[in-house]
């Protein structure tokens, strides 16, 4: 496995391997990698010939009062993981090396990005798109693999690669969780003890929602405020969304049909959290 630092040079072995009529698997990442991200790869690992990670923290998809200096990196660490999975090679570019100086060229999505976390983070699909582009560019894959926790980013960049013609497969896979239920995410790094116990609610929620609906409720208003009801009894959380949404154009419901997805984010503490379901009925 090799660790890649400039975009010329993992291009130059890209470019080989396609010549050697390889099949190409990106699985794009901020590090500090869990079990959920290592599902990705294991996946690019089994449907590809050479699989690349990409470890970048990416600036422009931090608000300015967000956790982009805290956000957690251990390249040491998670290289170690990625070798014992069989990854290929490890893209861990600067920031410069990314976006030089003088550059100002943005890819953006519209309508799917102005819901939920969108809404709540203001520019901070730009710069998700924008990098996801910049690395589809760069390593030009076959497969891209990516994590339905975020499932709002995965419906989106779907979006972006239909409209932009980008001739890639996006294969999003499930959410892998804690046994308590806990989605895993790099930021539940920040919880304390008694926080890391009340980020269950978020999960608990969750559950909540599916098992009315399952039990035939199809008032979307009255699922989302026993969900919500439910979060609120945890002294630790305050809500930032609850929703209930088409799991496609990511619209509120009022009524229920065959397909919804059941969003949140929550604050656990001064940590936000994100988690959903995706329910057929």
């Amino acid at each position: 496995m090799e660790i890649i630092k400039g975009i010329a040079e993992l291009r130059s072995r890209i470019q080989q391997a396609k010549e050697d009529g390889k099949d190409i698997g990106l699985v794009p990442t901020m590090g500090y990698l869990h079990e959920g991200h290592l599902s990705l790869v294991r996946a690019a690992v089994r449907d590809n010939d050479i699989v690349v990670v990409s470890i970048f923290v990416n600036p422009t998809q931090f608000g300015p009062n967000e956790d982009y200096d805290s956000y957690p990196r251990d390249l040491e660490h998670d290289a170690a993981k990625l070798r014992e999975l069989g990854v290929d090679y490890v893209f861990a570019p600067g920031v410069q090396e990314m976006y030089p100086e003088g550059y100002n060229s943005f890819v953006e999505v519209r309508d799917l990005t102005d819901k939920l976390c969108g809404k709540s983070r203001p520019g901070h699909f730009r710069g998700v798109t924008t990098v996801v582009t910049k690395l589809l560019n760069i390593v030009q894959p076959h497969r891209a693999y990516f994590g339905q926790k975020d499932f709002q980013q995965l419906v989106v960049i779907r979006r972006m690669v239909t409209d932009l013609n980008i001739p890639v497969e996006i294969k999003g896979l499930p959410i892998v969780r804690e046994e308590d239920g806990l989605a895993m995410s790099s930021r539940n790094k920040y919880l304390n003890s008694k926080e890391r116990k009340a980020a269950t609610v978020l999960f608990k929620a969750l559950e909540k929602g599916k098992e009315m609906i399952l039990e035939g409720e199809r008032d979307a208003d009255k699922v989302r405020e026993e969900m919500a009801g439910l979060i609120n009894q945890e002294p630790l959380a305050r809500i930032d969304y609850v929703a209930v949404v088409d799991p496609e154009g990511l619209q509120d419901l009022k009524k229920i049909g065959d397909r919804v997805l059941l969003a949140l984010a929550v604050f656990i503490g001064n940590t936000r959290l994100i988690d959903n379901c995706f329910i057929e009925v």
